[in-house]
């Protein structure tokens, strides 16, 4: 496909006449499918940008973050938001950083020096936001299967573990949790819809009320992506689950590359042919559920995870003074007019 000629057609025209975009978007590639290299007949075209932030957003009254183009699927964010997500290894972010030559449409020489500065942002906090990112992804496909094959007590229970384990997750990373108790169980339901339910009991003493909410908003986030993914059209859940399983071994991938390497490959060149098998449905047997063999090839990539993790020679942190120091160089010419 032609993504330049694409790019110059009348519906990306707002690239060129949108004020926040025109002549200050610096980098500008291929996001999704074609960027991971696991497009097929049906993949939409993705585009995922960096524009520079107005003068009257660093020290006017102006706010912004990103612009979305729905209609093209086009996110552009500005400087200053995807510094920040950057920093904290935003996989849906960091792949901007990892493309081929030929997957970028835009590249200002500001761009570029984006792009040679991206071992700044790399850390070990690769780790903890792929694997979570990860974990997401394996838990919509055990929701899925669980809920195509379980009666409604064992997805009931499916569910319960899928929240334990998230709720262990987020009380290690908060310590203000461990001063009381936050205790989830299943028991029978007094609701018609329901023969067995899962109930909550709480004992805390001042605790932060932003703590409780984020806590119980990470619970109900788990059974909100068990419930949507029920009520998909079927032909276009096994599509979605497929997805699902590629992006879930994709995550593992691009992981790997940071914490060994210290490099960000988007495109999985090497890892196509297995990617694409995933994506088509070969790992999927006749209830929906994985083969043996995906999950041994999910246990493989986990463990060279654990492994690379014990042995990176990436710092705990990402560089921020050096991340602060270009940042602040770039925002200032753009205040006085130099860019």
């Amino acid at each position: 496909m032609d993504f330049h000629s694409l790019l110059n057609s009348p519906e990306y025209d707002f690239l060129r006449t949108n004020p926040r975009l025109a002549g200050r978007v610096i980098l500008l590639g291929l996001g999704g499918s074609y960027a991971y290299g696991t497009d097929n007949e049906n993949s939409d075209v993705d585009f995922r940008g960096i524009t520079l932030n107005l003068p009257s957003d660093l020290i006017g009254l102006t706010e912004f973050e990103q612009y979305e183009d729905q209609n093209t699927d086009t996110v552009i964010y500005s400087f200053n938001k995807i510094i920040k997500l950057l920093l904290n290894c935003n996989p849906n972010t960091i792949e901007i950083l990892g493309l081929d030559e030929d997957q970028y449409l835009i590249k200002t020489p500001l761009g570029q020096e984006l792009l040679d500065n991206r071992g700044l942002f790399l850390s070990k906090l690769a780790a903890r936001s792929f694997g979570g990112y990860a974990d997401a992804q394996l838990r919509r496909l055990q929701n899925a299967v669980a809920r195509d094959r379980l009666p409604q007590p064992e997805r009931e229970a499916h569910i319960y573990r899928s929240v334990q384990r998230a709720l262990d997750d987020f009380k290690r990373k908060n310590e203000r949790l461990n001063a009381g108790k936050a205790k989830i169980y299943i028991a029978p339901s007094d609701n018609p819809e329901f023969e067995a339910e899962i109930f909550l009991d709480v004992e805390y003493k001042h605790l932060p009320l932003r703590d409780y909410e984020n806590m119980l908003g990470m619970m109900n986030h788990v059974i909100r992506d068990y419930d949507r993914i029920g009520k998909r059209n079927k032909k276009k859940d096994d599509n979605h689950l497929n997805k699902h399983a590629m992006h879930l071994l994709r995550l593992f991938m691009m992981a790997i590359d940071i914490l060994e390497k210290g490099e960000i490959k988007t495109h999985r060149v090497k890892e196509h042919d297995l990617l694409q098998k995933i994506r088509r449905g070969d790992f999927q047997q006749e209830d929906k559920s994985f083969s043996a063999e995906f999950y041994g090839i999910l246990s493989d990539y986990e463990k060279r995870l654990n492994e690379a993790v014990r042995h990176t020679k990436l710092p705990d942190q990402p560089d921020r003074e050096a991340v602060a120091g270009f940042v602040e160089r770039v925002n200032r010419k753009v205040v006085l007019g130099e860019i």
